[in-house]
């Protein structure tokens, strides 16, 4: 161990410190659901990190979602030609996000409803359940829906539909922050596809980064809002609660369809966010240059400035090295008002041009932006959370916030947790 492993081990100490200090009711922090939500992950993480049959299953897994992507690209290449051969290959014209990555949702959201459909999703999502609520000690309910935002997005709060109207705030909490801090099976091959040529092994890391993200997720939101109540489903095992298609095809296009409408939301999310902090930027460097002409200084501020100043603390935190956290620090403050497509796509850039010196760093990154932890999400999962139980939308916009600061600190801690068990070397899953 070196010492940005013991950076991170004193980085997580210092997230967990930060969160109890935001804590609404300190002295009803469980210690159970501390511990576990810490110990879940450093099992985990060391699985896949130290032991030799974690580390290989790990690479199984990342090739084979590679393989899975390969075959998605057949139906791209189909339909928009040579926009959509990756850059590398012959005839390519280089990266197009919008003929090459984004169409990969639509493959995988049809891939995750046909496996729902044959019930396969169903019992891997119940293992996670019933592991959350029988270790850490929460509530069948929230515990289902955590699990299922491993593999979803905000459709997994359909999975516990009965019960959200009776939940507790620190479960309404729960729910939106686990949300917010994991990803949906069908961007992962979005990301991979951004990041697989300048980082190999990247689908692997992202693999773990999303399981590894639901019990911080659980730990971040109980620590900033501890059960006070008595949950309706506590000590009870929740059945997934989901509307399968009747057959094969209809479940197919179903996940098609869906995907194709999530495809819609995020290239409308990146050009109206990416160009209004474009804007924003441009009012902010137009205020410094009369600022420099009054007062003769030289101070140009952008949002992007800004927001590194803020997160280059807990960049160093999660044990990135020095020379490399501006950069790091930069791109994860950008993901909070840019989502993390813009941040992983600059990430990429940074690698190809050879601007990131530790692959530590990159691997810290890869984690900690693996998660819906932003702004453009926050009206999606308050608006989809509200729109099934109305009742409770005074509840849902008032923890909105305390979600997205919840799930920020879940994704950092996750961070800090691989570079625990980073070490520059050893092991192929790294390569």
């Amino acid at each position: 161990m070196n010492a940005y492993n013991l950076i991170s081990c004193f980085g997580i100490l210092l997230f967990i410190g930060f969160l109890a200090l935001l804590s609404r009711h300190k002295r009803s922090i469980s210690v159970r659901v501390l511990i576990w939500g810490m110990g879940l992950q450093i099992l985990f993480a060391f699985f896949v990190f130290r032991v030799p049959f974690g580390t290989r299953l790990f690479l199984f897994l990342n090739d084979f979602t590679m393989g899975v992507i390969d075959s998605s690209f057949q139906g791209t290449q189909f339909l928009f030609g040579r926009l959509a051969i990756a850059p590398g290959k012959e005839g390519s014209l280089g990266f197009i996000l919008a003929f090459q990555a984004l169409p990969s949702i639509i493959f995988f959201a049809a891939l995750m409803e046909f496996l729902y459909y044959i019930g396969i999703m169903d019992k891997i999502i119940a293992v996670f359940a019933r592991i959350f609520a029988k270790i850490m000690g929460i509530s069948g309910a929230e515990a289902l829906c955590a699990s299922a935002q491993i593999f979803l997005g905000i459709e997994s709060n359909l999975t516990v539909r009965p019960y959200l109207s009776k939940m507790t705030q620190s479960e309404l909490l729960v729910v939106l922050t686990t949300g917010m801090a994991t990803i949906a099976s069908s961007v992962l091959g979005l990301y991979v596809i951004i990041l697989s040529d300048s980082f190999p092994k990247v689908a692997g890391h992202l693999i773990s980064a999303s399981i590894l993200l639901a019990p911080a997720a659980i730990l971040a939101s109980k620590m900033i809002i501890p059960e006070t109540g008595k949950p309706l489903t506590l000590g009870t095992v929740v059945k997934v609660e989901h509307q399968k298609a009747n057959n094969a095809i209809e479940a197919i296009i179903n996940g098609s369809m869906a995907g194709l409408k999530m495809v819609v939301g995020i290239g409308a999310l990146l050009i109206a966010f990416i160009g209004l902090i474009s804007l924003i930027d441009a009012g902010l460097l137009y205020g410094g240059r009369l600022f420099n002409t009054i007062f003769s200084t030289q101070i140009d501020i952008t949002l992007h400035t800004a927001l590194q100043y803020v997160f280059y603390p807990f960049t160093l935190a999660m044990g990135v090295p020095y020379v490399d956290a501006q950069a790091i620090a930069r791109i994860i403050g950008e993901r909070i008002i840019e989502t993390e497509v813009k941040s992983y796509q600059d990430l990429a850039l940074l690698i190809k041009e050879g601007r990131i010196v530790h692959e530590r760093s990159v691997v810290i990154a890869t984690y900690a932006l693996c998660g819906f932890a932003h702004i453009p999400s926050l009206a999606i999962f308050i608006g989809g959370t509200a729109s099934i139980v109305p009742e409770r939308t005074k509840d849902i916009s008032v923890l909105g916030l305390w979600a997205l600061l919840a799930s920020n600190i879940a994704c950092f801690i996750t961070g800090a947790v691989a570079g625990i068990f980073y070490t520059g070397g050893g092991t192929p899953f790294l390569k």
